[in-house]
């Protein structure tokens, strides 16, 4: 950072806080404003915050890499427009003549998903003078409209959760910061809350069809281009939600609880079918590849990252099967889930991860011991539960099992971590409905 960001970024940050007074009575009420802005500022506060911490910490690292192949473009438009035109929407990794001293430099230039990165920072960069805390800032902004968006469909659902929506969603500080600053994680995020709030409309409400369409196949492309298998793990959730949401209104019983195991084939069935489409365009997600691909990635992951900062895990011996793959599911969840331990913490940000951490297991213990076991599975069943469940646990599983560094972990887990409090939340919220209803009847069976 220069001393040019000290003076952009005061009036990029004047814009963004009058257009979000400007707009909020539009997307809020009167419960929800008193969460918008506070939502936004702790973006903000985490992009800028990230970039100290790799600037003075860890002195450089990708959002760093991202940001200077996107000096290259600035410099690239101070000398022609139209050459900064072709890297950012013509490049797509070809080497152009007039731009080949440009191209040639860029870290990323042949890595299709980070080089995206690289472009939208580029474009952000020409209207702040390329500064950086600027670009930062308007990426936790435009991510902002995502997240704020997940949160409306749940408050839309379970408004008297209000606040435990706004936790989950707003307020958790490894997602608003790792996922605020100049990082892939931070387009993807924002980019789900926008499909997730598209398909919600479109399936669900069944309200703004063409907008919301569209809508949702810009979302769908970007998170596509960058990250894939976050698509591959969302898939059967928002299948499971969309037909259980609408089988919810089946009167009978008997027909729905028999439906449903066939609506879960279904969404799997429906996966995997999407896993061939993918492995079509990208071998290394075919069925045969995945679990190799996993293997490779999660050795590179912890040569690269962790082998100097402790902060490694191993999980056991991947063989490179499927099969191998699955049998350490349950370890690699609970990796994602609940660790690091507080004895495996090496440095003050594990310690955040670890504390984090500690407060879900808090939680995943109080709401499996809140009653009997039977009644928490009947809640599970529920089309939120079981939506929101199905993406972390299947989320947790991809992350878990590839990464092998909590530092790398912290970054990638970041879009399952609203999901997987939201159902928690949400089983004591239906848990306790249960108990007030059944207390009632017992009073009301008492007077007569």
């Amino acid at each position: 950072m220069t001393s040019k960001d000290f003076i952009v970024t005061p009036f990029v940050l004047l814009i963004i806080y009058v257009v979000a007074y400007l707009v909020r009575p539009k997307f809020t009420d009167n419960v929800t404003k008193r969460y918008f802005i506070p939502g936004l500022t702790v973006k903000i506060f985490g992009a800028l915050a990230v970039g100290f911490i790799y600037q003075f910490y860890y002195d450089g690292g990708d959002t760093f890499n991202f940001y200077n192949d996107s000096k290259l473009i600035w410099k690239a438009f101070l000398e022609s427009p139209m050459k900064a035109f072709k890297l950012i929407f013509l490049a797509s990794g070809t080497h152009f003549p007039d731009t080949y001293i440009y191209s040639s430099q860029m870290h990323f230039y042949n890595d299709s998903a980070s080089y995206m990165v690289v472009c939208i920072a580029a474009f952000f960069g020409l209207f702040t003078f390329n500064t950086y805390s600027s670009i930062a800032v308007l990426f936790a902004a435009t991510c902002y409209i995502g997240v704020w968006s997940l949160y409306q469909i749940f408050y839309f659902l379970y408004p008297a959760l209000h606040r435990k929506i706004a936790l989950a969603i707003l307020f958790i500080p490894t997602v608003f910061f790792w996922g605020s600053g100049i990082f892939k994680d931070t387009i993807t995020f924002g980019c789900l809350g926008v499909l997730t709030y598209a398909l919600y409309k479109i399936f669900i409400r069944k309200e703004s069809l063409v907008i919301n369409a569209i809508i949702l196949v810009i979302s769908f492309w970007f998170i596509y281009k960058i990250k894939v298998y976050i698509l591959l793990s969302f898939l059967p959730s928002i299948v499971i939600w969309v037909v259980s949401k609408n089988l919810s209104l089946i009167k009978l019983k008997f027909v729905k609880y028999t439906i449903m195991p066939l609506v879960i084939i279904l969404a799997f069935v429906i996966s995997y079918h999407g896993l061939i489409a993918v492995s079509q365009y990208d071998p290394r997600y075919s069925f045969e590849q995945i679990a190799t691909t996993a293997k490779i990635t999660a050795y590179d992951i912890a040569f690269f990252s962790g082998r100097d900062a402790g902060s490694t895990y191993v999980l056991g011996e991947m063989d490179g099967t499927f099969s191998g793959l699955l049998t350490l599911g349950p370890q690699a969840i609970n990796v994602a889930l609940f660790r690091p331990y507080l004895w495996e913490v090496k440095n003050p940000l594990m310690l955040l991860s670890a504390l984090e951490a500690l407060i879900f297991l808090y939680f995943t213990i109080k709401t499996i011991l809140s009653r009997w076991f039977l009644s928490i599975i009947k809640h599970v069943f529920k089309p939120e539960v079981l939506f929101c469940l199905t993406f972390a646990l299947t989320f947790a599983f991809a992350t878990g099992i590839s990464t092998y560094n909590f530092g790398s972990l912290s970054r990638y887990k970041i879009p399952m971590i609203p999901f997987y409090l939201l159902s928690l939340f949400i089983i004591q919220h239906n848990l306790s409905q249960t108990i007030k209803y059944q207390d009632k009847t017992k009073k009301l069976v008492r007077l007569y």
